[in-house]
């Protein structure tokens, strides 16, 4: 082969490597915004999740700049830095972590949103052993907080928070190992109900992907309604929505607040949030009741075209059993802190 054939046939391969690449980016979402620092952590066992960070008075990080949250461990300069990436399997496991700044120190100065600096998120990446809870930090820059490690896997690490010099908020993410045989579980299948600790939650609404969609959750107890709902984070209820497979964060907080003299203290909390893709998600409800933080776990599906693809609430057999979730005193919860 001549020296010009053998020049095309190499800009050939490069036309289609690029191709193949483009292919690659569009079918697993967007992974950094136009001029953004963003390092894309490894995930584990294939998985990602589709989180967002960044929000324009909407505390639904990232749907505003169309990246979803929690799938990158660096963004816009800022790092998500554990201490150890991998711990023993413990109920009580140590967690530290610093927040890195774009000068490369530990950021210690922060923008309070719903009462805390920082909310931590941590999840199993087969979604289960959901727990949110709030780490202290230490005038050097470094957080620290117990983890629910229980069960061994491995777990992604969510940090959402607003450095005191940016407007937006952020949310990074990063894979830690819990020490043991790993053995996943299967996703439960979509339903509209969960039972937990005598409570009984339900959801009204579908999701629709790219488009505002309206859910509210109502909480009864020993099947009457529950209207006394007590304030947890400034707020009757919190919502957090993971994608199956790759994780992406979604956090969402309720429309009214406790003081507003117009919110209602249950049974419904209403919550108005954009999924950023058709796909499986698994939502947690956190909400506050007899001094106990209880948490809801729900499987839903956002379809490309609004189908039935929700099971119908009327129907038994659409449901599946949910397992229960627990709940512990409000300094002891997942929630902790």
């Amino acid at each position: 082969m001549n020296n010009p054939t053998k020049v095309a046939a190499f800009a050939a391969t490069l036309v289609a490597a690029f191709a193949a690449a483009t292919g690659v980016g569009t079918l697993v979402g967007p992974v950094g915004a136009p001029g953004a620092d963003s390092t894309a952590e490894p995930a584990a066992h294939g998985a990602g999740h589709t989180g967002t960070s960044g929000s324009a008075g909407t505390d639904r990080a990232g749907l505003d700049t169309g990246v979803p949250g929690g799938l990158m461990v660096s963004q816009d300069g800022y790092t998500l830095d554990l201490a150890q990436r991998q711990l023993p399997a413990a109920r009580t496991a140590p967690l530290r972590f610093r927040i890195l700044g774009p000068d490369g120190r530990p950021v210690t100065r922060y923008t309070t949103a719903h009462g805390k600096d920082l909310h931590l998120v941590a999840v199993r990446r087969d979604l289960t052993g959901f727990q949110h809870v709030h780490p202290r930090l230490d005038e050097a820059g470094t957080w620290s907080v117990p983890v629910d490690l229980s069960d061994a896997g491995v777990y992604r690490v969510f940090a959402d928070f607003t450095p005191a010099d940016r407007e937006d908020n952020l949310v990074l993410g990063a894979d830690l190992s819990a020490s043991g045989p790993y053995e996943p579980l299967p996703l439960p299948a979509p339903s509209r109900t969960a039972v937990m600790d005598g409570y009984t939650v339900t959801v009204d609404g579908v999701l629709e992907p790219g488009e505002e969609s309206e859910l509210t959750l109502s909480v009864s107890e020993g099947g009457a309604p529950v209207t006394e709902l007590q304030p947890y984070l400034e707020a009757y209820g919190h919502l957090v929505a993971l994608r199956d497979r790759d994780l992406a964060y979604l956090h969402v907080h309720p429309a009214g607040t406790p003081d507003d003299g117009r919110t209602e203290a249950g049974p419904g909390i209403t919550f108005f949030t954009t999924v950023p893709s058709a796909g499986t998600y698994r939502l947690f409800l956190d909400f506050r009741h007899d001094a106990s933080v209880h948490t809801a776990g729900f499987t839903m599906t956002a379809a490309a075209e609004p189908s039935g693809q929700q099971p119908d609430p009327a129907d038994p057999a659409s449901s599946s059993p949910v397992a229960p979730q627990h709940s512990e005193p409000e300094e002891g919860h997942g929630h902790g802190g």
